[in-house]
């Protein structure tokens, strides 16, 4: 079931980030997930600011490798990275996660 946001609320999260809210104060402050909000966002048009914490380089595989079927899980434990480390650079090249259980269909 996807739960859809107000159009009005909508309007209010593109405020509050682009005023300078980050999606970890939007996630606090709103009923939505992290997934959520920022995938409103990227749907209205709003270019994300890069993450505070600098990442390590995209090791070579890593996206292709999620977009072929691994976990989050997995790929840390192969590249020697931390789930975190591995999710934000997934994020930081654009790549759209799947939900828990969700398999490629690659």
């Amino acid at each position: 079931m996807t739960v859809e946001i107000d159009p009005a609320m909508v309007a209010e999260l593109v405020g509050q980030y682009t005023a300078g809210e980050t999606l970890e104060g939007l996630v606090a402050r709103y009923p939505f997930s992290y997934r959520k909000i920022r995938t409103t966002l990227i749907d209205e048009g709003v270019t994300l600011r890069p993450p505070k914490i600098p990442l390590p380089p995209t090791p070579p595989g890593l996206v292709n490798a999620y977009h072929y079927g691994q976990t989050i899980r997995q790929l840390a434990a192969s590249y020697g990275l931390s789930y975190n480390q591995t999710r934000n650079i997934l994020l930081a090249e654009g790549v759209q996660l799947r939900s828990r259980g969700q398999y490629s269909t690659r």
